[in-house]
């Protein structure tokens, strides 16, 4: 059976004055000073998140109306008339639910109760909670009373959703906005109601149920009940974590180091724990989400910042933000933002998670513009661990094998293999391609390409596809080299380009911002697969291709077109010729008419014609007689 005589701590510890509400000070001091001045409004309207004090505020507003030798600010909470009112048992305090009583009808009856004179107080107080649930006609028929009252009535209206409400119901009130309580106020308070009652509360626990609690006091209060049935006379963060879900802040600064660190394994790894450990992947992220954007805040405005993290992860997270660029930490947000709202509508929110995760590691190890910029003004490239695909080892015949290291650098033989032809230099140095054996009565060719190109040799004759790996400046430049040679009339549009970075297939490409020609040449269909085939017996895999424009590449070359020969000017003057001479008849065509033979000129004028000199001249041509 119950207890009739306990009372949850969201109720036995509710405020009773201006001085118990917490975190609302501006709208404590708003309502004294208008107390105290006798300013006193006919509607007030409350609006917050629940759990902020909206109806505690009202109840002690009230009781400031209404106490003896009221209105005042200094009433004592335990006399009869302020008892009645935090009991809700006044008859001239009337708290009606809004969701309830949102007919019509109700609301002609209240406008016809408030014509009566309070019984014991100064004012006839009606307050109405969740006043955004009444209907349109509801309002309409509140509109006059609410605008003119008679003089002992007030109205006092509370709301979590004040868009909902009519302008004209928002116009004839007085709007007062709740805040949520800050995290660290929440947790002083736990703290306290814990002393109180005879329990240990840990500050990492307080302050972790506050976070959970997310600005409401009447959440963390009933939280902080339900923990005391569970764990008894002390509480842990471990006992806050195994309850409600959370992430504690060892593990999120955790996660948070493996992401700037880029070692994607042990986020994983630790993603996995957390899942099976029954971990809320929303709650988690949202606190990576958190953690990240205090680290941003950190990085542009350090006097701004307001770490909650702990005290021992700070010294190294302050070591990785150091080396992160800033571009780059807003890159990760927007990553991280983008799994958050695909998380919102699935059901596998695990999956999305760690997609993001991924996706927001490998944001960190891709160079962009900005990075190609501070390279140019003589700051190093990040390094990009993750990005770099390690080249397969060169197999060399007499030489000691060695495993490709992360970075492409040249492999030497072993200085026990037996003396070996020395390999051919490539444009770039990507790895080491052996020099070809020739066929038996050719002609070695000096200074001829290699075999196979810049493509890692193959282990036997049988295999010669290509092994996988990242695209370089110099594939690339070989992928156009091949593609022109291929299809030169489609290719001819491409101008200058220059490469940015391979992510898995997907190659970044920059090109002038005014270089549409090379743009819609890149991504059209007549090019696409070609270039993708390139790419294919070079590095691997197919490529896809994305423009980014940059006003460093040199803008696209001019095609100068000369104007045609004027045979006029190269023509001799004509004689001139006597008035008295009629013109010329113009010859028409032979298949019209015609010419006398007396008018036409003769073979040898027509050839020696200074003219046709000219022309054969300019286009050095040669006249065929039949």
């Amino acid at each position: 059976m119950r207890n009739v005589s306990y009372q949850v701590f969201a109720r036995k510890y509710r405020p009773r004055t201006f001085k118990d509400v917490l975190g609302q000070d501006h709208v404590v001091r708003t309502l004294c000073n208008a107390i105290e001045q006798q300013r006193l409004a006919h509607a007030y309207l409350f609006v917050g998140p629940r759990g902020t004090g909206k109806t505690s505020t009202a109840r002690i507003f009230a009781k400031a109306l209404n106490c003896t030798d009221g209105p005042k600010v200094d009433f004592d909470p335990d006399e009869d008339v302020c008892l009645e009112i935090a009991e809700g048992r006044s008859l001239d305090v009337q708290e009606i639910d809004g969701a309830s009583n949102r007919g019509i009808d109700n609301i002609r009856d209240l406008r016809d109760n408030v014509q009566f004179a309070p019984t014991r107080g100064k004012y006839r107080i009606i307050y109405i909670d969740e006043v955004h649930m009444l209907t349109k006609e509801s309002f309409n028929a509140l509109l006059k009373t609410l605008e003119e009252p008679p003089a002992h009535v007030m109205f006092i209206f509370a709301t979590t959703e004040p868009h909902k409400i009519l302008p004209t119901i928002l116009s004839r009130c007085q709007r007062f906005d709740l805040r949520p309580i800050p995290a660290d106020v929440i947790a002083r308070h736990l703290v306290n109601i814990a002393s109180n009652e005879g329990v240990t509360l840990d500050e990492d626990a307080a302050y972790a149920i506050a976070t959970v609690a997310d600005g409401g006091m009447r959440d963390a209060q009933s939280m902080l009940d339900q923990l005391v049935s569970f764990c008894g006379n002390h509480i842990t963060e471990q006992n806050v974590n195994d309850i409600f879900g959370v992430t504690s802040r060892e593990t999120v600064a955790k996660a948070l180091a493996y992401m700037l660190d880029r070692q994607l394994p042990s986020l994983l790894h630790l993603v996995h724990e957390l899942a099976e450990a029954g971990r809320d992947m929303g709650q988690l992220l949202s606190e990576l989400m958190g953690a990240v954007r205090e680290l941003l805040i950190t990085k542009v405005a350090p006097q701004e910042a307001h770490s909650t993290l702990p005290e021992q992860w700070r010294a190294s997270l302050s070591e990785l933000l150091s080396r992160t660029p800033t571009d780059k930490i807003i890159r990760l947000m927007e990553v991280l933002s983008h799994a958050e709202e695909q998380m919102r509508w699935s059901t596998n929110k695990r999956l999305y998670l760690e997609m993001g995760l991924i996706q927001a590691v490998h944001s960190l190890a891709e160079a962009n513009i900005s990075d190609i910029i501070r390279a140019l003004n003589g700051a190093p490239l990040p390094e990009t661990p993750i990005a770099t695909v390690p080249l397969p080892a060169v197999t060399m015949p007499g030489a000691a094998t060695a495993p490709a290291p992360a970075q492409p650098t040249p492999v030497a033989p072993s200085p026990d293999s037996a003396p070996m032809p020395a390999p051919v230099p490539q444009p770039a140095p990507v790895q080491v391609t052996p020099e070809p054996v020739m066929p038996a009565g050719l002609e070695p060719i000096d200074d001829a390409p290699p075999l196979f190109g810049d493509m890692p040799p193959a282990e036997s004759a049988d295999d010669l596809a290509p092994a996988e790996r990242a695209l370089t400046p110099a594939d690339w430049d070989a992928v156009l080299a091949d593609v022109r040679e291929k299809s030169p009339i489609a290719s001819a549009d491409i101008g200058h380009t220059l490469f940015i970075s391979d992510d898995d297939g997907l190659a970044t490409i920059a090109i002038h911002p005014e270089d549409r020609n090379s743009h819609e040449a890149l991504l059209g269909e007549a090019l696409s697969e070609l270039i993708s085939n390139a790419a294919q017996e070079r590095c691997g895999h197919g490529l896809r291709l994305r423009i980014v424009t940059d006003a460093s590449v040199p803008p696209p070359t001019a095609v100068e077109i000369l104007p045609p020969p004027n045979f006029e000017e190269l023509a001799p003057a004509p004689k001139p010729k006597p008035k008295a001479e009629a013109p010329t008849p113009v010859p028409k065509p032979a298949a019209e008419t015609a010419a006398p033979a007396s008018l036409k000129p003769s073979d040898e004028e027509f050839y020696h014609d200074p003219l046709i000199e000219q022309a054969l001249e300019v286009f050095h041509a040669t006249l065929i007689k039949p």
